[in-house]
């Protein structure tokens, strides 16, 4: 559950020439002479014998997080569960997490998971954790305490913007993240990538599969929803963002070395077929989230809509240290095809539209054409006259016992309407009954 956002992008090993580029002044020496003093006036003098091998990773952990949010060391256990992660299975919560201030900051929860069915949000300050705070923890040592045996309870404390801080009780599960999820609302597809994990790309391809093989040339447009989307693999995002582009930049990471900016392009074949797109994206669509979303908005292929995105736009490389687990570096930055600079950022949505609940509200009975005392015919003899004889109300309350199913279908309520996906779904039919009404008149 480190920020998968942050994950890499590029496993590599360190370059040959690392040393050679890097010039050493005599102050580096007299600085390594320095630490060396107090590793070993630590070692003979502290209170408690200290174990060698914590203190050269505790210090090794402090150079790295002092960097950024997102350099780390990961000894060999933390190493082996984030390759595990990367392949879409784990224990533990179900959220993606940075560091803020010293508390632990949800990017978001991963769908279906024990923090996601708790109510944990986007944003949220976890400030302790079974009543032990926080401050003063790395991310890794974070993590580590949120994670534990399958069927046992963790208390986190949470601090959300407008409320008092409250607890919440969270059961650790085995987290299978499904990273794609669809469904055909009419003839638009909704498709849903959680987490750019390994199994992304295929999952996207066999989800157009089955859309073309449903409905085939119906298919109206496509809304691919990355909202609460952390992240994940560099590869992965281009491979999707290719999957809907027909030619060219994708992405381009650029680093301290300019002879080290990678660009990745798209390949001919648009698995949409040119069908209009929306992107819906908010405050919890980080890193390869605002990669495809930037990559479709900037190439003029989708619409993006919704709330700002995190704002992530550095690349973390993962570096094996043979025997001693890994680190994570940042060492670049991604550009969306345009040249924008996401980092600290974000995506603008093309069309900003919050979250929101929809309410109906009880109109007033008004009379109408037909309710006029002489009010002439329709005209036309097919015309269905039966709601004359239905007012439309009367504006009174029911009695009491009026209907003795209210309760029944009170219960049967449907759930509540996602605001930003009826928003996209939405302007979608609009374009396509625009698309159908000139193709009409142009024939």
């Amino acid at each position: 559950m480190l920020l998968v956002a942050a994950m890499v992008a590029l496993l590599v090993l360190p370059r040959a020439d690392a040393a050679e580029n890097t010039k050493n002044s005599p102050d580096t020496y007299r600085l390594l002479n320095l630490f060396g003093d107090v590793f070993e006036r630590v070692r003979a003098d502290y209170v408690e014998e200290a174990d060698d091998q914590e203190l050269i990773e505790a210090a090794i952990t402090g150079m790295l997080t002092s960097l950024d949010p997102h350099s780390s060391y990961l000894n060999a256990k933390s190493f082996r569960e984030m390759q595990v992660q990367t392949r879409g299975e784990f224990g533990g919560l179900g959220i993606e997490v940075t560091m803020d201030a010293g508390l632990v900051k949800v990017v978001s929860p991963i769908d279906d998971t024990p923090a996601f069915r708790a109510g944990i949000e986007p944003g949220d300050l976890v400030s302790h954790l079974d009543g032990e705070p926080v401050l003063g923890l790395t991310l890794a040592e974070a993590v580590e305490k949120m994670r534990g045996r399958v069927g046992t309870d963790i208390r986190l404390t949470i601090r959300r913007a407008g409320r008092p801080p409250f607890d919440v009780t969270i059961t650790r599960a085995i987290i299978k993240i499904r990273s794609v999820r669809s469904r055909l609302e009419g003839k638009i597809g909704y498709l849903r990538v959680t987490s750019f994990n390994e199994q992304a790309e295929k999952g996207v391809k066999k989800v157009m599969a089955k859309f073309q093989e449903e409905i085939g040339d119906e298919l109206q447009g496509i809304v691919l929803d990355l909202r609460n989307n952390p992240g994940g693999l560099l590869d992965q995002a281009v491979a999707i963002a290719d999957a809907f582009l027909d030619k060219g930049e994708i992405v381009s990471t650029r680093s301290r070395r300019a002879e080290d900016t990678q660009r990745f392009n798209a390949h001919p074949g648009d698995l949409a077929k040119g069908v209009p797109m929306v992107v819906l994206i908010n405050g919890g669509s980080a890193s390869a989230s605002e990669i495809v979303a930037g990559a479709l908005q900037d190439h003029q292929r989708a619409l993006v809509l919704g709330t700002k995105s995190f704002g992530k736009g550095s690349v973390q490389t993962i570096i094996p240290l043979s025997g001693h687990g890994a680190m994570r570096l940042t060492t670049a930055r991604y550009f969306t095809p345009s040249g924008r600079s996401i980092q600290a950022v974000g995506i603008e949505p093309d069309i900003v539209v919050e979250q929101a609940r929809i309410e109906k509200v009880e109109q007033p009975a008004r009379r109408r054409e037909a309710d006029l005392r002489g009010a002439l015919d329709n005209g036309n003899a097919a015309a269905d006259k039966s709601d004359e004889k239905k007012p439309e109300g009367t504006g009174k309350a029911k009695p009491d016992g009026a209907d003795a199913g209210d309760a029944e279908k009170e219960a049967k309520k449907p759930a509540p309407e996602d605001y930003q996906l009826g928003r996209a779904l939405d302007l979608l039919r609009g374009l396509s009954l625009f698309s159908e009404r000139i193709s009409v008149k142009g024939s």
